[in-house]
């Protein structure tokens, strides 16, 4: 039987086995990101329709490549079950995601120039990069590591306990991140990276840990981009 998470975890995460030991390696990094001012602001309704445009334009960039990484799970898992579960995943994002960036750019003013060719910033760049090398390394766990993160950080920030904002740009985008929904789908990708992970004390271990910590490195340096000098062209009537 497992033992009780030791730390601040919004998901089922047994601090000894590997994701847990992961997470724990890089919690000063991971705690910065969740009380990152920009989820602060967020929560508050205050965040700037600047700063939430070029947060979300940026964020944007990843979709194709995380829809990348879900196919590239589907084609390599040996889970039947877990074959169908990135299977669906890949369908509510199509429906669900898309649709809050679509209808937020267009409530921001942002212009079409800008979402589909923005000036990258160096996060967003570095992050990419990392999505597309393990979408293309055929490796399940290298994959699961990468997606991982990407989940639980924004659910463990989604699901903070604050009042929600009353306007949609700013609700929307944390109620894409919290929720049985998104909690089940986190915890799946969890549990399958305990899974299928290797001894952390091995070679291939080790080469995990690495990109984990790397990777978490990467999206608190996304966050604070958000405030960065990034050029965003002027936002309609702004």
């Amino acid at each position: 039987m497992t033992s009780a998470t030791p730390f601040s975890t919004t998901a089922d995460v047994a601090a000894e086995s590997f994701a847990g030991q992961l997470r724990l390696s890089t919690a000063a990094e991971w705690d910065a990101s969740v009380h990152h001012r920009f989820v602060d602001q967020l929560f508050a309704g205050t965040v700037s329709d600047q700063v939430l445009a070029r947060y979300l334009v940026q964020d944007y960039q990843f979709f194709d490549a995380f829809i990348a990484m879900l196919g590239a799970c589907v084609a390599t898992t040996d889970s039947k079950p877990a074959r169908l579960r990135f299977a669906a995943q890949l369908g509510m994002l199509a429906a669900d995601e898309d649709g809050y960036f679509r209808q937020t750019f267009t409530e921001l003013g942002v212009p079409d120039s800008e979402v589909t060719s923005p000036e990258s910033a160096t996060p967003t760049t570095d992050f990419v990069t990392q999505m597309w090398e393990v979408a293309q390394s055929r490796d399940y766990a290298d994959l699961l590591v990468v997606l991982v993160i990407a989940e639980w950080l924004y659910l463990d920030w989604g699901e903070r306990d604050l009042p929600l904002p009353e306007a949609p740009k700013h609700r929307g985008w944390i109620e894409l991140h919290r929720g049985d929904e998104f909690r089940a789908w986190t915890q799946f990708l969890i549990d399958e990276l305990n899974r299928v992970a290797p001894p952390l004390e091995s070679d291939d271990g080790a080469r995990l840990s690495e990109r984990w910590k790397r990777v978490v490195g990467i999206e608190r340096a996304f966050f604070d981009a958000a405030y960065s000098s990034v050029p965003l062209g002027p936002l309609a009537g702004g």
